[in-house]
């Protein structure tokens, strides 16, 4: 047997920070277990995403109710009302570098299917037995179909609330682990030439984030820049998670060049496992330039300061943060509760504050 939930979206467009395309709407329809199960190997959903406006419409999959492939969060689990920890990947994405193998394309009045099975994704046994919450995340990024999301001009920021699926799981909640498409990798980049790589993104990155750290107890809440960025979330909280990466020194938090989870797909330049806090480069990383580029070189929106990114990744390592949206301007028209939990924001934002206070 099993439950059923319907999410209707709307598309506000107009709340954003940029023009963007509008479209009348989409619905989900998750089907998962109904009752109880014994295993949370039994924990299977299957979401049918329909486009019921007029024309064709992108959705990035990453990060959402549609990415059946890798192992980001496609759910919010909770129970009792409290997070149940997610162990499984987040993302940077670089926007020029997607093609349409990262978007789910459906035509208007047809429909997307995709399965999930979380086992892996989450830690049910830190919180014990009992009944589970499973919402769908149904936070899109979307496009016109004939676009190339290479900006975030492209892309219109879509974000809904749902209703959740109850599941009661009574025995099994042993953690299971992520599987690996290399058994053997090993979890440190052992190439010369890409080691130095990262380890001057490392540097970058700490470098960034004391910057940044510095920039907001000196200007405060009432900047305009931090505005942009952070709303009117109280500084302390943006100054922690910068803080966090720049004192950053665990001996046992990896940083590697090889793809052990094969989740270097269309656009990904990095990812952290949130379960080890380890992170992973891709190979588009190794395109990046040093920080100093932006002084001369580079922009703050292409987002592709080697710096930015490794910063990207160790706000989710050590500062908890999410993969809501991707683009500066996107970042800047979330809400001021998505902006302090989003990780490109602290990208957008520190590379921002280098440029105007280094160059």
């Amino acid at each position: 047997m099993f439950i059923r939930s319907i999410v209707a979206l709307g598309f506000a467009a107009a709340a954003l920070a940029t023009p963007y395309k509008r479209f009348n709407g989409l619905t989900v329809d998750v089907v998962g277990p109904a009752g109880s199960v014994s295993s949370i190997d039994d924990l299977k959903f299957t979401a049918t995403v329909k486009n019921t406006g007029a024309e064709t419409v992108k959705i990035l999959k990453y990060g959402t109710i549609l990415d059946e492939k890798l192992p980001t969060k496609s759910f919010i689990v909770t129970k009792d009302g409290a997070a149940v920890p997610f162990t499984g990947i987040k993302l940077s994405v670089s926007l020029s570098d997607v093609d349409d193998s990262a978007f789910a394309i459906i035509p208007a009045g047809e429909s997307v299917t995709v399965s999930h099975q979380v086992a892996s994704l989450f830690d049910f046994a830190s919180v014990g037995n009992g009944k589970f919450a499973f919402e769908p995340i149904t936070n899109f990024i979307v496009t016109g179909a004939q676009e190339k999301a290479t900006s975030a001009a492209k892309l219109s920021k879509v974000q809904a609330t749902s209703t959740t699926v109850v599941v009661e799981i009574t025995s099994d909640l042993s953690k299971r682990e992520l599987s690996q498409l290399n058994k053997r990798a090993t979890d440190i980049c052992t190439t010369a030439s890409r080691k130095s790589f990262i380890d001057a993104s490392y540097s970058e990155a700490k470098t960034l984030a004391s910057t940044a750290s510095s920039y907001v107890s000196s200007h405060g809440a009432s900047d305009s820049l931090y505005r942009s960025y952070f709303g009117a979330t109280a500084t302390s909280r943006v100054t922690s998670i910068l803080n966090a990466v720049a004192n950053e020194n665990s001996s046992s938090r990896t940083l590697s060049c090889t793809d052990t989870y094969g989740a270097c797909s269309s656009g990904v330049i990095a990812y952290t496992v949130i379960s080890t806090t380890n992170i992973y480069f891709c190979s588009i990383f190794f395109n990046e330039v040093a920080t100093s580029s932006l002084c001369s070189g580079t922009t703050v929106a292409s987002r592709n300061a080697r710096g930015g990114t490794t910063l990207h990744e160790l706000t989710h390592a050590v500062g908890g943060t999410d993969d809501i949206a991707y683009g500066c301007s996107t970042d800047q028209g979330l809400s001021d509760a998505n902006k302090i939990s989003n990780a490109d924001n602290f990208n957008c934002f520190t590379t921002q504050v280098y440029q105007n206070t280094r160059c």
